[in-house]
């Protein structure tokens, strides 16, 4: 089954929490914290497998999860990193993040790797908080969470050649004839309901990869028939083969056929009218094809290559083959231009994310969120009263109380954090 489009969760490792503990050896008196830090949590890496060519594997795990870090432990000992969660994703697969709609990675080539979640740091162990006044701390940080996504993961196929046209022209039956792939073909409309590729070699020794791209009607652009589920594989291809149906054997004009495909493909991007286009005139051993081509011809007001062929007799293949590896020895491989133009660079000021915001529930309390403070919760160990008040100093100097006292909160009234719900006092 082809899978090309999945949403996925993902979370990076949280850190190792840090530890308290001293030194209690023999022979050596007041031996002072001895706790050691946590270790970082796993990252979540997408990494490119070639060997893969569709988002199958997505298909029954939606979920993924880094592992955590170590926690810290005596004698200064450092929690052990986890390692990242390397998940293998095939060349061309592009992530979203669907909260943002942030575009976090464009995977195109073998080897090709990127953090998708990053993980969190390992929480330092009471040694890291030894002071003159305080050489013996009793507090230690939680590990810091791991970032969690919700992201959206679409593959768009990496070929030389994308077949387009309208249904039932002969465009799997080309494919099936100048390579080894073997799509479903049968006399109606929609046959073929996911991509299929194949390697097609010439006589004189040249190869490339050809993709029959299904489900192109008039509309495709906006979501009718197949088209805006598989219009983006048409993104990656270098040459656009455009398989047209001479024989008019449905009562279709082929020029306007041809029209309307380009239409659509503009209508999806605008930059697809600037690929090399071939035209196959198909099924030219019907009668009336070549009456039909000569008008088609007529009519043709561009300067594209146009190749008399038939894919069941596979007349015409041989030239046709040829002119799609000559165009595609003209084009680079990574064909996306960047255009030199002057620009002048714009420093402007960024206001820095809010550190919480305050709101209030049905029961009265005073909720406090936001991903700053949240944060610090988390790393925060409550079961220790030096911890407590280091947190009570970091939220007092982050501006909580005079934000409170704002909003109206009197002594004795509850604040929540998350799940944690204390009082306020003045």
């Amino acid at each position: 089954m082809f899978v090309d489009q999945v949403s996925v969760y993902v979370k990076a490792g949280d850190g190792g929490n840090g530890l308290v503990a001293y030194r209690r050896e023999k022979y050596v008196p007041l031996g002072g914290p001895a706790g050691g830090d946590g270790g970082n949590g796993g990252d979540v890496v997408f990494k490119v497998d070639e060997g893969l060519n569709t988002l199958m594997d997505f298909r029954y795990n939606r979920h993924f999860k880094a592992k955590r870090g170590e926690n810290g432990m005596n004698q200064n000992q450092h929690g052990k990193n986890a390692n990242p969660l390397v998940i293998a994703v095939p060349p061309g697969t592009t992530v979203v993040d669907e909260d943002t709609q942030e575009v976090i990675a464009d995977l195109t080539t073998h080897g090709q790797e990127t953090v998708i979640a990053k993980s969190g740091r390992g929480g330092r162990g009471n040694s890291r908080f030894a002071t003159p006044r305080n050489p013996a701390p009793e507090i230690a940080e939680n590990g810091e969470p791991g970032q969690e996504r919700n992201i959206k993961v679409e593959l768009k196929l990496l070929a030389d050649v994308g077949l387009v046209g309208f249904p039932s022209v002969g465009k799997s039956t080309l494919l099936s004839v100048v390579s080894a792939a073997k799509p479903k073909i049968a006399d109606y409309h929609f046959t073929t309901l996911a991509p299929n590729l194949g390697v097609v070699d010439t006589a004189d020794n040249r190869s490339f990869v050809m993709a029959d791209l299904p489900g192109l009607i008039e509309g495709a652009h906006e979501g009718i028939g197949l088209g805006h589920q598989f219009l983006r594989h048409v993104e990656r291809t270098r040459v656009i083969l455009h398989v047209v149906d001479m024989s008019s054997f449905e009562d279709r004009d082929p020029y306007d056929d041809f029209v309307k495909i380009n239409q659509e493909l503009e209508e999806y991007d605008n930059q697809l009218m600037n690929r090399p286009q071939i035209i196959a005139a198909n099924k030219m051993d019907m009668p009336g094809a070549e009456e039909n081509l000569q008008e088609f011809k007529a009519k043709l007001t561009d300067e594209y290559p146009v190749h008399s062929i038939s894919a069941l007799t596979k007349d015409g293949l041989r030239d046709i083959l040829f002119e799609i590896a000559d165009t595609l020895d003209k084009i680079p491989k990574h064909s996306n231009v960047i255009e030199d133009v002057d620009e002048k660079v714009v420093y402007r000021y960024k206001k820095e994310e809010t550190p919480f915001t305050i709101t209030r529930d049905s029961d009265g309390a005073y909720v406090l969120s936001g991903s700053k403070i949240e944060k610090l919760f988390k790393m925060t160990d409550f079961a220790k009263d030096e911890a407590v008040q280091r947190f009570s100093r970091q939220i007092r100097g982050m501006g909580v109380d005079d934000a409170l006292r704002k909003r109206g909160a009197k002594d004795g009234d509850t604040i929540r954090i998350m799940d944690f719900e204390f009082e306020f006092i003045e």
